[in-house]
């Protein structure tokens, strides 16, 4: 009887539970195509040097994480249907039925539909799969071909998920309705929202922002020092006490109104504070393009309590902006009569209000999701271009040794290895090499030995043959030097000014085979790998092999290219030999590596698609829970505003007119947080993008990131547009005339 009863039910409802089917396939896809590429079934053909059991288990990890995301969603559409059908509850246990008997039926209903959800979902997701599986491909060179295969530990974990989140979702709903009184029930779509002057989140926001503020204030008493520091230029000094000044004003301003609060109100507190997280935030967000550009010194801690500052004025922002934005609909509606009683505003005045208090909040907490899902999509490029193109540098050679002589205090105890172990390993196995470099790196003075501090240490200097040698190695053509010239080989990543400077100052160098000066071709920025540089420098210098004779060489390094790419397994083999021979720290302090090309690839290229499907499946997912929510919430209010549309219909209101009360009360709700979030979103993006610039011009490039911006927007907008229509057109239709 209850298993027709639940069928019957759901027949009933379908309009309803079309909304709820939709929302929870959409969950199920997603969730099946991301995951698919890491069924222990799907086995791609991308080669014996990459092992694809790193990205697999990544994977599964980062998106059964993510998605956790989701029960949010699904509390939520449930609560949604929960509300759609109160009175038919009411009406129900009115008739004699058990609350936990209705309980019990809901729940099965919505179990059905969920399940329902599933196997449309994971059909779905078997065609969305494949993008995600051209997106891998891809991003490992090879062709991409059609594969229509279902997964069966994928569908299995599908499942499990969210039949268990239904199980647990299901359990609230019950509860929710056992405890439940009738007559609220029976006056649940009646029911207004509290007054917007008694809402309680933005006190308790405003308190944790003052709370800040302080902090703020004794960071910026701590760095006193800098302000009166003359060295420093203009804008460096009104940076800092700025960082000073605008949290004493935000502390002012609040024992002012602690004072006259009943003069100004908590609304011109509100905006008071609002200035004071503006111009916070740009002060802030200044920081690291500062730091860049004067070589603050600033260390990482200071950076990231500024970054921590820039993202609390920015929340604060979006939280006080949308509660002023409907202070001031509040204020306008009882301050302007012209524009109150004009046309249908009345009714549209009352609309808003009724769920202002509510939805503010609402509002600001979806302006702060797409805040950070916009960043997920335009950051997602960013991290995965700058590890692929450093990538590229750390890889250039198939076999990479080199030391360091950070812990080493004794000369002799330098190291001086030729490292055997690795010919005899490739003889062994038959590898072939079309480049062999064995080089060491030296300094310009021996008294330079015991100068070793962090960030500080002495550049090295390579000979002109080896040097000459490793460009011959990566194709580059060769250079020449005069007896008594030096020239520089610099990392991409160092910036032309950072260059220029250098240079400036160092037109010639003493050694201890004599002066030096800079040849008239001054450097050399072609990559060569990271691992021929010293310690903490971003240069270094190449000096004639007669001068390189009588200086003390401190590291030793070997660069070896094979002829073809080696197997995983035997990079893997060769990497625990050398390790094994050679320890990372040895008693007498030197620091041995080795680096294979084949195993950094590996890491590299899974880490990288693990990151970048993670983020724009979480980008997807918050979006997909914001807009849901807007829509969902506006739908719920359709039924419960219909009463009042209809009063409309007779005081002689044209369908029209109906019409655009309904497109301008959408507009509000989906237009304030989506433009705010947008305007927050472009601060973010610019520090963002101020904070790793030179990465960015160095492994990116800025029309690449400019194309990623573009098509961010694009699918912010499409998904905007479809869930914009769609409510209107479902608002409409519950409004409509009966």
């Amino acid at each position: 009887m209850y298993a027709k009863l639940v069928l019957k039910n759901a027949k009933q409802s379908a309009k309803d539970y079309l909304v709820y089917i939709v929302t929870m396939t959409i969950c199920v896809t997603l969730f099946y195509s991301f995951l698919s590429i890491s069924s222990s079934y799907y086995q791609p053909d991308i080669g014996s040097e990459y092992n694809f059991t790193l990205l697999s288990d990544g994977m599964k990890i980062a998106i059964c994480a993510v998605t956790l995301v989701l029960l949010f969603l699904i509390r939520f559409v449930n609560h949604y249907m929960l509300r759609r059908r109160q009175k038919e509850f009411a009406v129900q246990s009115v008739l004699g039925m058990e609350q936990k008997t209705i309980g019990r039926l809901f729940f099965a209903e919505t179990f059905v539909m969920g399940m329902l959800s599933i196997v449309i979902g994971i059909f779905l997701g078997v065609f969305c799969s494949q993008f995600i599986t051209a997106m891998l491909l891809t991003s490992y060179g090879k062709n991409y071909e059609l594969s229509w295969t279902l997964f069966p530990d994928t569908v299995f974990l599908t499942v499990s998920f969210f039949v268990l989140s239904f199980l647990v979702v299901g359990l609230f709903n019950t509860r929710t309705i056992r405890k439940t009184k009738i007559i609220d029930m029976f006056a649940a779509d009646r029911k207004n929202e509290p007054e917007l002057e008694k809402s309680r989140w933005i006190l308790t926001i405003t308190i944790l922002f003052e709370l800040f503020t302080i902090w703020m204030f004794a960071i910026g008493v701590q760095k006193l020092r800098f302000y009166y520091d003359n060295r420093l230029a203009v804008p460096v000094r009104i940076m800092f006490w700025a960082n000073l000044i605008l949290p004493a004003a935000a502390l002012l301003w609040s024992i002012l109104w602690l004072i006259r609060k009943k003069k100004y109100g908590f609304s011109k507190f509100l905006f008071g504070l609002l200035v004071c997280s503006v111009l916070n935030a740009c002060t802030a967000a200044s920081v690291p393009a500062f730091i860049n550009q004067y070589d603050l010194p600033l260390g990482a801690g200071t950076l990231n309590q500024y970054l921590l500052f820039l993202l609390v004025d920015l929340i604060f922002f979006i939280c006080s902006l949308i509660y002023l934005v409907s202070s001031f609909i509040v204020l306008w509606k009882e301050k302007s009569p012209k524009h109150k009683y004009k046309g249908e505003n009345l009714f549209f005045f009352g609309q808003v209000l009724s769920k202002l208090n509510t939805t503010s909040k609402t509002m600001s907490l979806i302006s702060v999701t797409l805040v950070l899902a916009i960043f997920l999509f335009i950051a997602a490029p960013v991290l995965t271009g700058w590890a692929s193109g450093y990538l590229d540098v750390r890889s250039m050679y198939d076999v990479q040794i080199f030391s360091r002589y950070n812990d080493v205090y004794e000369e002799e105890n330098l190291p001086r290895d030729n490292y055997e172990l690795v010919t005899d390993y490739l003889a062994e196995h038959h590898i072939k090499t079309d480049g062999d470099c064995l080089f060491s790196l030296y300094l310009p003075k021996k008294t330079d030995f015991h100068n070793r501090m962090k960030y500080d240490f002495p550049v090295t200097a390579i000979s002109l043959s080896d040097y000459n040698q490793i460009r011959k190695m990566l194709g580059y053509d060769p250079i020449t030097l005069a007896e008594h010239e030096f020239t520089t080989q610099w990392k991409t990543i160092v910036t032309e000014e950072e260059r220029n400077l250098f240079l400036e100052e160092h037109t010639s160098i003493m050694t201890d085979a004599g002066e030096l000066t800079l040849s008239g071709q001054s450097h050399y920025e072609e990559p060569i790998g990271e691992t021929a540089y010293n310690s903490y420098t971003d240069i270094f210098y190449v000096f004639p092999d007669s001068v390189c004779e009588k200086l003390l060489p401190v590291i030793r390094n070997r660069y070896i290219i094979t002829s073809e790419n080696l197997s995983y397994e035997t990079a893997r083999e060769l990497e625990d030999a050398f390790s094994n021979a050679y320890p990372e720290i040895t008693d007498t302090g030197v620091n041995y590596a080795i680096r294979l090309s084949t195993l950094q690839i590996n890491s590299t290229k899974a880490s990288n698609f693990v990151l970048q499907a993670t983020m724009l499946y979480g980008a997807v997912v918050l979006m997909v829970i914001c807009l849901t929510i807007l829509s969902l919430q506006q739908l719920l209010d359709a039924d419960k505003y219909q009463y009042r549309f209809s009063v409309l219909r007779k005081l002689g209101v044209e369908e029209r007119q109906i019409q655009k009360l309904v497109l301008k009360q959408l507009g509000v709700w989906f237009g304030l947080p989506i433009l705010v979030a947008a305007s927050v979103s472009a601060i973010v993006t610019a520090y963002f993008i101020q904070t790793v610039s030179a990465e960015i011009s160095a492994y990116i490039g800025f029309a690449a990131l400019l194309s990623q911006i573009g098509m961010t927007v694009g699918i912010l907008l499409l998904l905007l547009i479809c869930y914009f229509l769609t409510t209107w057109i479902l608002f409409g239709n519950s409004i409509a005339k009966q």
